[in-house]
Parts: C-alpha cells; structure tokens; sequence
C-alpha cells in the first residue's frame, strides 16, 4: 500500500497522462508555424512539461522551460534526463516577473495556459522585448473575448497568423470526464487516504469549477508573429 506521499505521486503522473490527451492541439498550432531551424523556444510557464517535452519532438531545436513550481520542474527534469533530452531542454525555475533573458534570443515563446498569471496585455509587451525580430509566440489562453485580445495583439506590433478554439465540449471529453473517472478511481482504492492527498483535492477543484461554469472553461490559442 503506498503512503499519502506515493498516493500523490501515482496521481500526479496518471494527471500528467491525461494532459497528454490534449497535446493534438499543441502540434496543431505549431503546425501553423513557418519552419525554422533549430530554433530557440522559451516556454513560459511550462509546469511538469508536457508540451515542451512534444514541442522538442516537434522542433528538433532549443529549448528553455520556466516555472515556479519547485516539484513540477523536479518531475519535469527527472524526465528530460530519462528521454535523453538534457542536451536539448534546459528547466529553469524562474518568475515570468523577472525575465532576465537576452534581447531578441528567441524564435519563438510558448505559452499554454500561463499568460494569465501576467496578464494578458502585460505578456504581449513584455515578452515581446525576447523574440527575435518577426519571431513567433503562440499563447494558450481562457477564451474571454477574442476580438478584444485580437485587438490588442494588433495593438501591441504582432500579426495575428490563426487562432482556434478549445469549446466547452472539447475540454469535457478531453480532460475534464477523465479527470473526474480519475479522482473517483483513487478514492475507491484509497479510501481513507485520498481525501487528504493535495494534488487530488486540488484536481477535484478544477472539476468542480468545470462543472459549474463550463462555458469559462473554452480556450483558444492564438499563433502570432513579431512585425519587427
């Protein structure tokens, strides 16, 4: 029988599997990419690094992976070193507050779900100073209103290549069903345990804001492009 620290753990990776299921739509908007060689990506927020453990397969380039969340970036370094991506993935724990990186280093800045934290017109300006001219960003955001943060793309010197949606519906089958089938598989096999286990209170969280407002649950990525 594992401890409450083991039940944790088996649920933080069984999690991270179900994340996985929505990495269709990370190579759906790095497809709309142009391609580059060997490019440098930041990804911003990147947490135990599903998608940029598939943006390396997908790129062949550079990566850095930058998060605050001490455990997440252990997990995400424990399996950076068991692919053999060390040479190619750098984990950093660093606030994206406090960018130091050099001016105009990267071809592209990758942000899934995490601009939120900053602010979306806040991380338009600021990161745009760490692209390369004409360079790339891709965010994952909350749907909110989309022609008002179009505007503001615009507004803040990039152009706007393609957005889609991540609806309701998509995020139910994908993520949210499973989650939930998840959650009630520990609490069966650990009934005494699981109620007090962090990652599945705060899983069982997420859940249950799903299922009360589902509607601000769809997202979107937006694919854009530097104009200088």
């Amino acid at each position: 029988m594992l401890d409450r620290v083991g039940i944790a753990r088996a649920f933080e990776i069984e999690k991270d599997k179900l994340r996985g299921r929505l990495l269709k739509y990370t190579r759906e908007a790095f497809g709309i990419l142009p391609k580059i060689h060997n490019p440098r990506i930041l990804d911003i927020g990147c947490g135990t690094g599903i998608p940029t453990i598939e943006l390396a397969k997908l790129s062949k380039g550079q990566i850095i992976g930058i998060d605050i969340d001490q455990p997440a970036l252990a997990r995400f370094g424990d399996t950076v070193s068991k692919l053999g991506l060390s040479d190619r993935i750098q984990v950093l724990r660093c606030s994206m507050f406090d960018l130091t990186f050099s001016l105009q280093n990267f071809d592209v800045i990758w942000s899934e779900g995490s601009i939120y934290v900053i602010g979306f017109d806040r991380g338009l300006k600021e990161w745009k100073q760490f692209l390369k001219p004409y360079g790339f960003m891709v965010i994952h955001d909350e749907q909110g209103d989309i022609s008002q943060k179009i505007k503001r793309i615009h507004q803040h010197g990039y152009e706007l290549l393609r957005h889609f949606l991540l609806n309701e519906n998509i995020w139910c089958i994908e993520y949210f069903t499973p989650l939930k089938e998840l959650i009630n598989k520990f609490r069966r096999k650990y009934p005494s345990e699981q109620i007090l286990t962090e990652p599945i209170r705060k899983a069982q969280q997420e859940v249950d804001i799903f299922q009360n407002y589902p509607k601000q649950n769809s997202s979107v990525y937006f694919i854009i492009r530097k104009l200088n």
